[in-house]
């Protein structure tokens, strides 16, 4: 297997959670399924101590929840879950790939919502870094392809490029999620207020026709007097 900075596994001790929410509320179970999985992730890795868990929350939601559990996050991402911008992703990635090559880090891992479809927004827990360790593929008729550079130079060159990547689609994967969630809590919330609505008017005229009822009776009753 070819391998590279990023590809290395080696004993966690310190360790990184990239956990996405939204900013705003109104979008059903989306945040607290969030802000629910990643409480539990913490509390798995509370033996790591809190000064070896690193929390980049991209979303004011989860922030605002894992910051009243008393965790320190490693800053102020909310503009990102606003704005997906592959300039923003780009420099979270790079600050992860530095911290995870420096050994600062040694595992780097993601909670977000997946894009399924606008009903199906499904919960995803993934490792970052280390990447998997990119094995040659073999066959029975082996070919040897020559490589300019090296293959070791080019996983050196494409392997950063994939990683900001992969942050960015994660970012955009999110905000699709949280617009589909939104669509479906406002329309549940509409269709919930249309049956309101019927069950009022309903009701409201057979109080107006009772009403009606009673004073015919009334000047009826008065009118034999």
């Amino acid at each position: 297997g070819v391998t590279s900075c990023y590809t290395i596994e080696r004993e966690v001790k310190r360790v990184a959670l990239v956990v996405f929410s939204s900013n705003s509320s109104l979008c059903g179970g989306f945040n607290a399924n969030i802000i629910k999985q990643a409480s539990t992730w913490l509390d798995a890795h509370k033996p790591l101590g809190k000064d070896n868990i690193l929390i980049y929350p991209v979303g004011k939601k989860v922030a605002d929840a894992l910051i009243k559990q008393g965790y320190a996050v490693q800053g102020d991402f909310q503009h990102m879950a606003d704005k997906p911008s592959f300039a923003d992703a780009s420099v979270m990635a790079q600050e992860l790939m530095d911290l995870f090559a420096r050994e600062e880090i040694d595992r780097v891992e993601i909670l977000y919502h997946h894009f399924k479809s606008t009903a199906s927004q499904i919960l995803t827990h993934e490792v970052y870094l280390p990447m998997g360790n990119f094995e040659t593929a073999t066959s029975s008729e082996e070919v040897d392809y020559i490589l300019e550079p090296s293959r070791e130079e080019l996983l050196t060159m494409l392997l950063p490029k994939v990683l900001r990547m992969k942050l960015y689609t994660v970012l955009l994967d999110s905000n699709a999620s949280e617009h589909a969630a939104r669509t479906m809590a406002m329309q549940i919330a509409t269709d919930n207020a249309d049956d309101l609505l019927q069950e009022l008017t309903l009701m409201y005229n057979k109080t107006r026709q009772q009403a009606i009822t009673n004073e015919l009776l009334d000047i009826v009753g008065g009118s034999m007097a």
